[in-house]
């Protein structure tokens, strides 16, 4: 009998991530592959990106409708709980043998407790890491002591997955998902993107995506008006900007992109480029600039420069295309001059990315086809000597 694996997804960057680790699951013949959708994936706001799933020949299993119309606090917790009582009913419904779930968000979190109170398996994909400038960073690491298998995409995050009591045999480095998307991805050239996506590229583009810093003193929208100036003092720049996720104080960012792309000339906002165009987009812009993970996680293998703001990254392994700057005006300035900098661009023609070459899908489903669900459910905890 095949084992029925449940992937969720929540978001357009972890679907990225997770496109060809489902398809590998879906061809297996070990394997069956069940979809669950939630969070930002059922929102208008957010593009309602479901449909790239749909389109990408998958079927949806069940939706969990989670998201409310605030995203303060209290929203997101209550966000939160919403989100358990969803997937009990789906879990309940869908009687997976194991969880496939990857990295940090909050709806994520509640999953993983959903899975451990009907004693089902969780599989987590790229824990260990470290996102000091968010809440994220704390979600992460309960997420990994609430999961049964580990797939990570570096040395560094294995061994910090161990120091937190994993057992040995149960965590597997495979590499970046990212990279592995990149390698697999067939991209649109230049003349098709510019046409689907409406925007003309110039001698000089940037791509800028920022996410609310959920662990700063500071409101997500004064940090982000010093991006904005920053980039006003390049106007013979052309920008894409890609709306932020459904963090605490994302709305308001996204009200000030809005509100920017009205009245520049030079520069458009997209609630959700989609996959293969976001990536398409990375061929042909200089740079990246923001505090995405992606700058971090998939921007080196195109051997373009990443400007990456402030702490919401802060911890994560970084190639030498990442500069770091702070969230100000005058330090962001100084990190996009840099980016254009004829040093920099010398440094560019050797930088390769610490999150591998590929490959991270079939070396996880290799694995899942030979596990016992099972035999998952008891775990030990392993204390470091000392």
């Amino acid at each position: 009998m095949k084992k029925k694996i449940c992937v969720v997804t929540g978001s357009r960057a972890e679907y990225g991530l997770l496109k060809w680790v489902m398809k590998d699951i879906a061809d297996a013949e070990a394997l069956s592959l069940q979809v669950v959708v939630t969070g930002m994936h059922l929102v208008s706001a957010f593009g309602n990106t479901y449909r790239e799933i749909l389109a990408d020949g998958f079927r949806i299993d069940r939706q969990v409708d989670i998201l409310m119309a605030s995203d303060g606090a209290s929203g997101v917790a209550k966000s939160m709980g919403m989100a358990m009582i969803g997937f009990a009913d789906a879990f309940e419904a869908l009687a997976p043998d194991a969880i496939l779930v990857l990295g940090d968000r909050f709806e994520i979190l509640a999953v993983a407790s959903a899975a451990l109170v009907h004693k089902i398996p969780v599989i987590h994909l790229h824990g260990g890491e470290k996102t000091e400038g968010a809440i994220d960073d704390s979600i992460r690491h309960a997420i990994t002591k609430m999961s049964h298998l580990h797939f990570v995409a570096a040395e560094e995050y294995r061994s910090r997955v161990l120091q937190l009591g994993e057992q040995p045999d149960r965590v597997f480095m495979v590499g970046g998902l990212g990279v592995d998307s990149l390698v697999r991805t067939p991209l649109l050239d230049k003349e098709t993107l510019s046409r689907e996506i409406g925007f003309d590229f110039g001698k000089r583009n940037l791509l800028v995506t920022y996410h609310p810093e959920t662990l700063s003193d500071q409101p997500p929208e004064t940090q982000f008006l010093e991006l904005l100036r920053a980039l006003r003092r390049f106007p013979e720049i052309n920008v894409i900007f890609t709306y932020p996720n459904a963090d605490m104080g994302g709305q308001a960012i996204a009200r000030l992109i809005e509100d920017h792309v009205a009245s520049a000339g030079n520069c458009r906002g997209y609630q959700s480029l989609g996959h293969k165009r976001y990536l398409s987009c990375l061929q042909f812009v200089d740079g990246v600039v923001g505090n995405s993970s992606s700058g971090l996680l998939e921007v080196p293998t195109f051997r373009k420069g990443t400007v990456n703001i402030g702490q919401r990254q802060a911890g994560r392994l970084k190639a030498e295309s990442v500069i770091d700057c702070d969230a100000e005006e005058a330090s962001i300035v100084s990190a996009i001059e840099r980016l254009y900098s004829p040093d920099f661009l010398e440094l560019l023609e050797t930088a390769r990315n610490p999150y591998g070459d590929g490959g991270a899908s079939a070396k996880i489903v290799s694995v899942l086809t030979s596990i016992d669900c099972d035999a998952l459910l008891s775990k030990s905890f392993v204390d470091l000597p000392g």
